[in-house]
């Protein structure tokens, strides 16, 4: 767990950008959204999102391993989660219908605490470019990571242009 914030009093942000599009299969099933570590994040002060994750993993390559998508909160509390979607247009034939979006508590199942949804958006696409912003707040514990999950419903695989995600933990009493 990360022990280095725990005790730091404010808020604590980890702040995540990717602008390398990712390549969304169509279907009922989300996909995690991946970010890169390092200099290529907004801010992470917090070491929240780390390649040695907190159970020791270690991911090697962010656009492949699902782990670069996750977020460990680095202490308990009131969780802001803020996010920012562009995919690209749909297909000209059997074009999405629908784009959707949501966040999830340990999304690949690695703590005993049930994977847990919050926030899923079912979206029908707009005229122009289909770019969509949200906020949902949750309590947040360092054992249980949150990701960012998106899927449509496009006849072909669609990019994922552009994807913020954000974690903000105010202090809960």
């Amino acid at each position: 767990m990360p022990t280095n914030g725990s005790n730091v009093p404010g808020v604590q942000v980890c702040s995540l950008k990717v602008d390398v599009p990712q390549l969304i299969q169509p279907g009922t099933t989300y996909r995690i959204v991946r970010f890169p570590f390092g200099a290529a994040e907004s801010t992470d002060r917090f070491e929240m999102h780390q390649t040695v994750q907190p159970d020791g993993y270690v991911v090697t390559d962010w656009s492949t391993d699902d782990r670069s998508g996750l977020i460990w909160p680095s202490k308990a509390g009131w969780g802001d989660l803020y996010a920012m979607i562009q995919w690209e247009a749909a297909s000209a034939s059997g074009g999405y219908t629908e784009l959707r979006d949501q966040y999830v508590r340990d999304p690949l199942g690695l703590t005993p605490n049930p994977t847990d949804t919050t926030a899923t958006e079912h979206r029908t696409p707009t005229p122009g470019g289909q770019f969509y912003a949200k906020k949902h707040g949750i309590f947040v514990d360092p054992a249980v990571p949150v990701a960012l999950r998106v899927t449509h419903n496009d006849a072909n695989p669609r990019l994922l242009t552009l994807a913020e995600f954000k974690l903000v933990i105010h202090h809960a009493a």
